[in-house]
């Protein structure tokens, strides 16, 4: 299977992709060289996208897939392997034209990442993909490694001139999460990599920003006049960002107990959302304009001071309890984690956005381990009306409009409000419109990383994050960092696997005078 082998999907609607990957255009020439190819993002996640971008249609004839990892194997080892990775982690059904189409297209270079002997090899291997697959010398690397690689692959990859871009040639790289341990680990990598790179060719990547609903929130918004004349500080009382999962550490334990979940998900994830919210409107949805808009929203989220730090934001770490039935055992009793393990599995916070748009109106932002249930949403909530219209009827507090917008699982919008319950007295009751996608486009079979991997072919960088973005969100969470590695044995917040946090984190908001939204099955 070495042979160039044409596209079998004649188009996206027959390839079953959804409506907006239809009406999109095949990536031009290039060849997609993935670090670290031998582990689990590469078989879950990546291999699964690409091959579902083959089957829109949204690769043109000449691309090829050069994998670069340890393990002693020649291209036709790495095609079988390939072929079992995609039959048990591909998203939907495998059409054999198309896998073979991928496994036609894809090769296998091992070496040591540290190594120049492995950079002159991925040169010889991808100076024959270009003749072959007649590529044109572009080049995207992903880095599917751990962190502490990320400089070292680089500046490799400049020394063997695998990055210069000549003759109208693109040379770009994807970083994966986590950039940095903390504010002086990102500036660190951030000057190691732009000592071989433009900040242009360097795509840093955050896989919620390929999420539909996370996509849609700025066609939402600016697409859509009836919400942006309310989206201010006049209507809207709060906004609470909720990203929580009812899973444990599982086999990452080595890893998490180092990280924590403040690390792991506030300055990417939780803090992407933010932006995407509270943003103003750009002056186009070109990359730049877009991420100036966000970084503005960065900028004006005051880091905490240390006495701050512990009335506006709570840590904690779940006990022994029930998720979903079944008993699950403590933080602290998960593989590969300390004993007297201190690393925090929940984190909350309260923010402020000092800008005219949001003065006032807090930014509640939770996320942790082995919660109720998994479920990632925005919620809106506006100001009650006043209530002396209802003063003589059987209404005796007026709730809250809450926009919620979720991101997963179950995409989609809902708006709750107010309506009359039928009867001959005014009684209130609390209704709901709906949109979901999967009842109103279909289910899609993605991964979440095929849209990030399409723009940082096509050279669109609207959806990665800049290096002063990633330094901004680093020096947001940076106090908490300090005040909570601090701590002492016994200070740390404890909750049950199975409820919503620590009980600290609904004081947070009852100082306030609020409540977390109750999510809903």
């Amino acid at each position: 299977m070495t042979t160039t082998q044409a596209n079998p999907i004649p188009c996206a609607m027959e390839a079953g992709a959804n409506v907006v990957n239809a009406f999109a255009a095949p990536v031009g020439s290039g060849a997609i060289v993935i670090f670290g190819a031998a582990g689990d993002l590469t078989k879950r996640k990546l291999l699964p996208s690409l091959y579902n971008l083959a089957a829109a249609h949204l690769f043109c004839d000449d691309v090829a897939i050069v994998s670069v990892a340890r393990a002693g194997m020649d291209d036709a080892g790495w095609r079988a392997r390939q072929a079992e990775d995609l039959a048990k982690y591909a998203t939907g059904k495998v059409e054999p034209a198309v896998r073979d189409w991928i496994l036609a297209r894809s090769y296998y270079v091992n070496g040591d990442f540290d190594d120049p002997a492995t950079y002159q090899r991925l040169a010889q291997k991808l100076g024959e993909v270009d003749q072959r697959h007649k590529t044109a010398g572009n080049r995207l690397y992903y880095l599917a490694t751990a962190p502490e690689f990320f400089g070292t692959i680089v500046g490799q990859l400049g020394a063997a001139q695998l990055v210069d871009e000549q003759d109208g040639r693109w040379r770009r790289v994807i970083i994966e999460k986590p950039f940095g341990t903390d504010l002086d680990t990102a500036r660190t990598l951030n000057t190691a990599l732009r000592r071989t790179l433009r900040e242009e060719q360097i795509y840093r990547i955050d896989h919620y920003l390929g999420k539909e609903t996370v996509q849609n929130l700025m066609v939402f918004r600016f697409g859509n006049c009836m919400f942006e004349p309310i989206w201010n500080r006049r209507y809207i009382d709060n906004v609470q960002i909720t990203v929580a999962e009812s899973i444990g550490v599982e086999s990452r334990g080595g890893y998490y107990d180092s990280a924590g979940c403040l690390r792991d998900m506030v300055p990417n994830h939780l803090l992407q959302l933010l932006s995407l919210v509270a943003m103003e409107p750009p002056t186009s949805f070109d990359a730049e304009a877009v991420r100036e808009e966000k970084a503005k929203v960065l900028r004006a989220i005051q880091p905490m001071s240390p006495e701050k730090v512990r009335t506006l934001a709570v840590c904690g770490q779940y006990a022994a309890g029930e998720v979903d039935g079944q008993k699950v055992q403590a933080y602290r009793s998960e593989p590969k984690v300390a004993a007297q393990s201190q690393t925090d599995t929940f984190a909350a916070m309260r923010l402020s956005v000092d800008n005219w748009r949001w003065a006032d109106v807090p930014f509640y932002l939770r996320t942790g381990k082995r919660l109720a249930r998994r479920v990632s949403e925005i919620a809106i909530q506006f100001r009650r009306p006043p209530t002396l219209l209802f003063r003589n009827t059987q209404v005796e507090q007026l709730s809250r409009n809450v926009l919620v917008i979720r991101v997963q699982p179950d995409e989609g919008i809902a708006l709750r409000f107010g309506a009359k319950l039928p009867g001959p007295n005014v009684r209130m009751g609390t209704v709901a419109m709906e949109f979901k996608y999967s009842e109103t486009f279909g289910s899609t079979h993605s991964t979440g990383y095929e849209t990030l991997l399409y723009d940082c072919i096509k050279g669109d960088a609207t959806l990665f994050q800049r290096a002063d973005m990633v330094e901004m969100g680093w020096a947001i969470v940076h106090p908490l960092l300090e005040s909570w590695g601090a701590q002492s044995a016994g200070e740390l917040p404890s909750y049950a696997a199975g409820s919503w946090g620590p009980r600290e984190a609904d004081e947070l908001l009852a100082r306030d005078g609020r409540r977390w939204r109750v999510i809903e099955d």
